[in-house]
Parts: structure tokens; sequence; C-alpha cells
């Protein structure tokens, strides 16, 4: 059975030898000449339409902004509540809001030396500003001076962590700076 299923498939398929012929087109041995389409008499113009484009913005607002005054917090004054009046809540002073505070001090040798290298970075990678840089880009400098400065000012009191923070922000506003096309080329 499996033999003659073999061969009825193969003599359905055909002999694989045999294929039709194509026929051979004779070979063109004269020139051809090439015909040109006439050129139109009078070609249309295209006119290019006018665009009338916004004024360009500038930044000089930025630059310089405006600050606004700090106004004096005016701090609650807490009375000791009378005995009946005890179950009801006291308004938090603002030491109570933020917490205690600690000065950071010498307890992290690693937190100041990671302090002291950011620092020193920020103001190597500052002072590698092209002039061109700076600038176009016054204002973002400024902001990352501004935040060099005041991490310098927290290490020299001795707030190493607070130094950290501030130092790193103003790292990532120059990563910022240099990732837009305004660093160092």
């Amino acid at each position: 059975m499996a033999t003659a299923c073999a061969g009825l498939a193969c003599g359905l398929t055909g002999c694989m030898h045999k294929r039709p012929k194509v026929p051979v087109l004779p070979a063109v041995l004269a020139p051809v000449p090439l015909e040109n389409p006439p050129a139109p008499e009078k070609q249309p113009v295209l006119q290019a339409p006018r665009v009338e484009l916004p004024p360009t913005p500038v930044a000089e607002a930025a630059a310089s902004p405006r600050r606004e005054r700090r106004r004096p917090v005016q701090k609650a004054v807490v009375t000791p509540a009378p005995a009946d009046e005890a179950a009801e809540p006291q308004p938090m002073t603002d030491e109570a809001a933020i917490g205690e505070l600690t000065a950071g001090g010498a307890a992290d040798p690693q937190a100041q030396q990671e302090a002291r290298d950011l620092i020193a970075s920020i103001e190597k990678r500052l002072n590698a500003l092209p002039s061109q840089t700076v600038k176009k880009q016054r204002s973002q400098i400024s902001k990352i001076r501004n935040f060099w400065l005041q991490a310098q000012a927290a290490f020299n009191s001795g707030d190493a962590e607070g130094a950290k923070t501030l130092a790193t922000k103003g790292k990532l506003l120059l990563d910022d700076l240099e990732k837009q096309g305004g660093g160092a080329e």
C-alpha cells in the first residue's frame, strides 16, 4: 500500500527534468533613436508662500527674577489648657512641626568626604564651562552656583549631610545643563 501511494505521488507530480522552453528573442543590432518629449512652451512658476513667523521670545525676565520679600512667620502661642479641656488638640509650634534638627557634625567622616568631593567636582565643572554657555544659560548657572555656595557654607558649619544634599541638587542641575548641549565641548 505504501509503495502504491509513493508511486502515485511521483506520477502526479510529473517529471522534474522536463521543463518548458522559453523562446529566445533575437538580439537588436541596429541603434534605436530616443525620443525626447517636447517641453511645454510656458512652464508654470511656483511662488514660495510667505510665512509670517511670531517674534523670537526673549528671556530677559528669567535673567533677573523678582524676589518676593519674606513675611515674618507668626508663631502660635501655646497656653496650657485647663484640666477639663485636655481632650482638645493643641496647635503645634514650629519646632514641633519641623522635628529635632541635628548638627550632623563629625559623626560620619564618610559623609564629610562625599560632601567635600561633590563640592569640589561642581566647582571644577563650573569653571570648565565655555563662556558662551555661561552667557546663554545665565539663570541656570546662577542657580547651580547658589546651590554650590550654600553647600560650601553648610559644610563649613559642620553640616555634612546638608552640604551633600545641596551639592547633589547643584550637580543634578549641572548634569541637565550639559545634557541640553550647553556643556564643555
